[in-house]
């Protein structure tokens, strides 16, 4: 890879971080729930965005090239499995067993099947 990649990776994970902190921002503050809604909205808009950069991937060669840059730079910064772990773990120690449960296996499964229907999408 060469160093030009490396920085644009770097940028754009960055640019990443910063729409995660929007995006969860916008949703938290609009959230009357205790469950954290803006963590899980951000890892599975990530997913579906991931899956469909994979699907678009392998039949679109410019995308491809784009692919460090798009996915594991702007996408991997806007995603946050720590976090999603880290609240889930919270919720747990809280006392709220059920809600902490629930909170990661949904994450989960709606993480996986956003990956597939983008993977599905992207490829068609």
């Amino acid at each position: 890879m060469s160093p030009a990649m490396w920085v644009g990776v770097a940028v754009m994970g960055g640019l990443g971080a910063c729409l995660r902190f929007l995006v969860d921002s916008w949703v938290t503050a609009r959230n009357a729930s205790t469950i954290p809604l803006g963590t899980v909205v951000v890892n599975i808009s990530a997913c579906l965005l991931i899956g469909l950069l994979t699907g678009v991937s392998t039949h679109v060669p410019a995308v491809a090239q784009l692919a460090p840059l798009l996915g594991t730079g702007l996408l991997g910064g806007y995603s946050t499995f720590s976090t999603a772990s880290v609240e889930g773990a919270r919720l747990i120690r809280s006392g709220r067993l059920l809600a902490g449960c629930v909170h990661a296996g949904g994450m989960l499964v709606l993480s996986l099947a956003a990956g597939m229907l983008g993977i599905v999408l992207g490829g068609l």
